[in-house]
This record gives C-alpha cells, structure tokens and sequence, in this order.
C-alpha cells in the first residue's frame, strides 16, 4: 500500500524505519517546520525532516497541513493510509477522510487513558504500573478514534519518562507494520474506545518542572521520574555558606529515592537533614543524581563535596 507519513518528533523514527523496510511503499512525508533551538538558538529541522533528507524521500515542512497547499500534495499521491505519529497539528476532516484505507494514529499510552501530547510522562507521575502503545483510527476527537492494536508494557521502578519514550517507540514499530498488514488484507478490527474511561495527558509546560517541597515525596520523586529529560524537575539551592541577596542555584533533580524521614518534623521542606536528604510534605528524599544549571548531569555526592553541602542548606521552589 503507498502510504503517507505525517510526523516530527523522535518518537516516530523508529516506525519510519520500519515502514522504509516493509512490503508497503513510504510515498510522502510532511513534518513541522524547521524550529529555534539550542544555546544559538539556530534554525533546526525537525528529526523526521532529517530522516527524510538521509533516506531521500519526499518531504515538506508546513505549519498547516489542512491548507489547501499541503493537501494538494497529498491527494496528488493517492494514499492507501496517512499514519500520524507525534506530528503537532490537528488533523482536519478532509485529510482524516482522504487516504482510500483510512487515517490511523500510534499513540504512547494504553487508550482511553492518557489522551494528550505528553501521556508518558503523565503515566509515570500518576503512578501507573503498565503503559503500553495503541494503534487507533484517526478521529475528529483527539485521540478518541477506534482502537486497532494496543502492546502493554510494564514502567520500570526508575525508568524516567526519555527511557520509556525510546522503549516504547521500538515496541510501537513492529505493531505498526502488523496493523498495516492488516488493514491491507482486510482483516484489521476497529473496537471503539470507552470514552467514560478516558484520561488526559497535557502537554507540558517548563513551569510543571518546579518542585514543590511540601508534597509528598513519592509524589516529587515521581515527578523527578516523569519530567527527565524535559522539561526536568527543577529547584533553587540555597547554600548557608553562600546564601546572598541574589538568591542560589537553579538546579535540576535528574533522580532521587524515597527515605523515610520519621524525625522530621521540626524541619521545614525543602531543608537538608543530617543524611543530606530533603524534607518534603511526608518522608525525604535521597537525592542520587543531579544536574546544575551550566553544568553536567552529576552523582549527588560530587555536587556535595564540590558546593561543601551540608545539613541545613536547602531546596526551595522556583518562583514563576
């Protein structure tokens, strides 16, 4: 079948090297366009405009693909499938309703739940044991159409939200190609999705990063988890030998375990005790991996002996 690929993030790489290798033929590419990034802050394509470039396949950048430009593009093909993964736009009615098999969607979470840009990470905060990829029809409802394939797979006690998104891109590739088969060969089911049961995942902003001590903290160390790498779980470190007027240093937890704390109660959150570990709503918090704004991702030990922390020095929110 000739298929038409909608896509921009890493996410979907993965099932674009699938596709590239099937029997099926990978016709078109669109992506977003070309975005500021970088201390530079230069002008940097998109990885599937990259992908695009190093497998000399057709591609363009547009920041509306229901514009009539774009889809002129598109119907000029005669796509069998559009498959969507992590493009970034709404997809309009006609586009959904143009390809001759259908419009489908690979979406990182076990659908109903986690409908939105950021499901992986929101699974990991939640608490959720099990994730998984779901292969749904494209709908005008986000991530509401018919359910094709669903892989569960368990979360990893420390795997943060990168890890889980690179895991779950290999497992969503093999499944595409499978649901493709399928739908080629008219064997494919389409169950519709319990929309009672539906959750969101928004997408996140930098500011859901900033810790705030008087929560719990399985609850912070989840957090921790679910924002590395982006948009990180971020704090300010106050320093009693160095405190001043300027405030401290703007930090980023990378990882850290929960430590019961039963004698804490004097101690106000955020305030290292004589573990070095910090105080938050209920129980402490080991911290083990750390990364200071201007610096590299460190063992929290190293940034102990190199800022000569102490018991009494502390962690405070950042303020918006």
């Amino acid at each position: 079948m000739k298929i038409i690929y909608l896509g921009s993030g890493e996410f979907g790489l993965e099932c674009l090297n699938a596709l590239a290798q099937s029997n099926h033929s990978l016709e078109f590419i669109v992506t977003q366009p070309p975005h500021r990034a970088g201390r530079g802050r230069k002008q940097t394509p998109t990885p599937v405009a990259r992908w695009a470039d190093s497998h000399s396949t057709p591609c363009i950048e547009t920041d509306n693909v229901n514009a009539p430009p774009a889809i002129e593009k598109i119907t000029a093909y005669q796509p069998d499938v559009i498959v969507v993964i992590a493009f970034g736009q709404k997809i309009g009615n006609e586009l959904i309703n143009l390809p001759h098999k259908g419009a489908i969607n690979v979406h990182a979470s076990l659908l109903p739940k986690y409908r939105g840009a950021a499901p992986i990470n929101w699974a990991i905060i939640n608490g959720e044991k099990q994730t998984g990829i779901s292969i749904i029809a494209l709908a005008e409802r986000m991530d509401a159409g018919d359910i094709l394939a669903q892989a569960a797979t368990d979360i990893g006690t420390d795997e943060a939200a990168g890890v889980l998104h690179d895991r779950l891109a290999q497992i969503a590739a093999p499944l595409l190609i499978k649901t493709i088969d399928q739908i080629a060969d008219g064997t494919a089911l389409y169950t519709p999705q319990d929309h009672s049961k539906a959750t969101l995942a928004p997408k996140l902003k930098k500011s859901d990063g900033f810790l705030n001590f008087n929560e719990p903290a399985q609850l912070l160390q989840r957090k921790i988890q679910g924002f590395w790498p982006w948009p990180g779980a971020s704090a300010i470190y106050i320093s009693k030998k160095t405190e001043s007027a300027k405030g401290g240093l703007r930090v980023t937890i990378a990882m850290a375990e929960v430590a019961a704390n039963p004698n804490s109660a004097h101690m106000p959150p955020g305030t290292l005790d004589e573990n070095l570990n910090v105080i938050c709503g209920r129980d402490a918090l080991k911290i083990t991996k750390i990364k200071p704004t201007g610096s590299r991702l460190m063992h929290f030990r190293d940034f102990v002996n190199g800022h000569q922390t102490q018991a009494g020095d502390s962690f405070i929110k950042i303020e918006q």
